[in-house]
């Protein structure tokens, strides 16, 4: 029998959902509003975000996020997925600490990344740009990576890959047709998550930037310092919509494997 919830933790949930959610729903209403006036509601226009095509800024640190985002996504993804499978086959006694290890960038604040990594740098003489960014969102993008594929791995089984080896099939092709089309599910998620952190990043890249090097969120707070501007809330807008697609697809491709591992069959 279900007991019924206290009507409080209700309103205490509405609560927390206006307050978190308020504010990202002005920021959307108020890029569309034609007017540089944040409190006054004069019309609906999208003059703002043509604007933003015509600024040569943005569409530089615009640029600098998609490099960085692509190439970081890409080497995480491979290093998230190649840690997955190597701690898979490993005792227990190494296991637990390494696996400590890939989760720490997940469990520490995004300042004290951001600090260590600036330190790691000024130590070995690495001039700040698109290079060291890129080794920052590495640097923690793979920890999500390795998150979302060992999961997906510790509920896949071992029966699939066993069976292909009985059958005859080298290391290789086991990998290839039975144990990658089990796990891309997981793959693909994380590599989505790994994108999507990697371009809404704002505190490690702003220790690890350099001055040619700026991304959107670095150029957005720059810009905030004087005053929010209809383009400000309009490039917020499209990083929302960016970020909020990527993840819902991360969550339907995952949801989605899930639900087919069930009628895979072997294909060897």
């Amino acid at each position: 029998m279900n007991k019924k919830s206290h009507p409080l933790l209700g309103l205490h949930s509405l609560l927390m959902m206006i307050f978190i959610y308020v504010p990202i729903v002005l920021v959307i209403v108020y890029s569309f509003n034609n007017t540089r006036l944040s409190g006054d509601w004069e019309g609906f226009t999208l003059d703002w975000y043509s604007s933003l095509l015509k600024d040569r800024h943005v569409m530089e640190a615009l640029t600098n996020s998609l490099i960085v985002a692509v190439i970081s996504t890409v080497v995480a993804t491979v290093l998230g997925t190649i840690a997955a499978l190597t701690l898979r086959d490993l005792s227990k006694r190494w296991k637990k600490p390494l696996n400590g290890v890939l989760y720490m960038p997940v469990i520490i604040p995004d300042i004290i990344m951001g600090l260590s990594l600036l330190v790691l740098f000024n130590q070995f003489n690495i001039s700040l740009g698109k290079t060291t960014v890129i080794i920052a969102h590495i640097t923690f993008s793979l920890s999500y990576v390795y998150v979302v594929v060992n999961a997906r791995l510790a509920g896949m089984g071992r029966q699939f890959e066993e069976a292909a080896q009985d059958l005859g099939a080298t290391g290789w092709q086991t990998f290839r047709y039975v144990t990658l089309p089990q796990i891309s599910p997981g793959i693909i998620s994380g590599a989505l998550i790994a994108f999507t952190l990697s371009l809404d990043d704002f505190m490690v890249s702003f220790f690890v930037a350099g001055p040619s090097s700026t991304t959107l969120p670095i150029y957005i707070y720059g810009q905030v310092k004087r005053g929010v501007s209809p383009e400000i809330n309009a490039l917020c807008t499209l990083l929302i919509l960016v970020s909020i697609t990527l993840i819902f697809l991360a969550q339907y491709i995952l949801n989605r494997g899930r639900g087919q591992k069930k009628h895979k069959t072997l294909p060897i």
